[in-house]
């Protein structure tokens, strides 16, 4: 899977942290958020006026994450063509946003995706967004 990685981090599960990260040309925007209970993946374009939160999937609940004490690294990759991001948590991808489909990806499936946008049912197949094209 090629993927840009823009971003990295280390944190801990179940305690606050924020991780944006830009694509390296464009208006998208993903961020990953564990606000101490729960951790979400955000998809922003702040390309549009008034709200810039275009989706947003549930990732994890703290309390049901068996290592939550020891450090994982966060990543945060980007395909070529700056339109889909990746959510790395120890090298595990747990969610993939593409904006030029309107379309998210999580391991949980929750919640129903935004208006305008379609589904966050998990599907290996999501990796093929980030093949080198030819």
């Amino acid at each position: 899977m090629p993927v840009n990685v823009v971003t990295k981090q280390k944190i801990t599960v179940g305690t606050e942290k924020f991780v944006e990260s830009a694509a390296p040309n464009g208006s998208f925007v993903v961020a990953f958020e564990d606000d101490g209970d729960t951790g979400y993946f955000y998809a922003l374009d702040h390309s549009q006026s008034g709200q810039s939160i275009q989706d947003a999937m549930h990732i994890y609940n703290a309390t049901n994450v068996t290592d939550k004490h020891s450090p994982s690294v966060v990543e945060i990759g980007w395909s070529s063509d700056n339109c889909k991001a990746v959510l790395l948590i120890n090298d595990y991808a747990h969610a993939i946003f593409d904006f030029s489909a309107k379309r998210g990806y999580c391991r949980t499936g929750f919640p129903p995706p935004s208006e305008n946008w379609h589904g966050h049912d998990w599907d290996d197949s999501a990796f093929q967004l980030f093949a080198v094209e030819s």
